[in-house]
Order: structure tokens, then sequence, then C-alpha cells
């Protein structure tokens, strides 16, 4: 063996321990990005069926609210015929009864009227007698 040889021979021995110590963090490298896989792949089967009940959820809640709107849409319409209903209540006897008012209020002040004048005629005619 020559000089030349023994170079070669050592300089293949530094490029074998050089890959030697290349592969370790490359093998350690495969190891996390298969783990990672596993993780991605553990991640998405415990999300689909997160997804899947919360998909349920919603339509729930969406029939949930056209029951609400439905009811509210109702109520609304409740509310309208009860309103108009107090309208022609007011009308057909709001209007009578105001007169039956003013009517019976008349009536009164002319009973106390007249209540009045004869208790004033007894006192003025009281009063003459007394003298």
């Amino acid at each position: 063996m020559s000089g030349g040889d023994i170079a070669g021979l050592i300089a293949a021995g530094v490029f074998a321990v050089l890959v030697a110590l290349l592969a370790i963090p490359l093998v350690k490298l495969g190891k996390v990005l298969d783990q990672t896989t596993a993780s991605i792949k553990e991640a998405t089967d415990g999300i689909t069926p997160i997804l899947d009940e919360t998909t349920e959820t919603i339509r729930s809640a969406n029939g949930q609210l056209a029951r609400v709107d439905t009811i509210t849409s109702n109520v609304a319409e409740l509310s309208g015929n009860v309103s108009a209903l107090v309208a022609l209540f007011a009308a057909s006897v709001g209007g009578p009864l105001i007169k039956l008012a003013g009517f019976s209020a008349a009536v009164r002040a002319g009973v106390v009227g007249l209540r009045g004048a004869k208790k004033a005629e007894d006192s003025v005619s009281g009063r003459r007698r007394r003298k």
C-alpha cells in the first residue's frame, strides 16, 4: 500500500463516520415525522365525530329557531287581532259610554243643584219664620 491508498482509506473511513453521524439525526427526524403523522391521524379521527355532533346540534338549533319563528309570527298576529278587537270595542261601546257618563254627570249636577236650591230656599224661608 502506498501513501495514496492509505490516505484514500482514511478518507473513506472519515466519510463513513460522517455518514453515520448524519444518519442518526435523519433517523430521529423520520421518527418525529412518523409520530407527527400518527398525531394528525388521531386528531382527524377525533375531530370527525365532533364535527358530526356539531352539525347535528346546529340542525337541531335551526329546527328550534324555526319553531320560535312560527310562535313569534303567531304572537304578532294575535296581538294585531287583539289591537283590532280593542279598537272595535272602543268604537262601538266607548262612544255610548261617554254619552252615558255625560248624561249621568248632568243629571247629578241637576239633582245637586235642585237640592242646593231647595236647601237654600228652606234656609231662607226658615230665617224669615224666625224673625
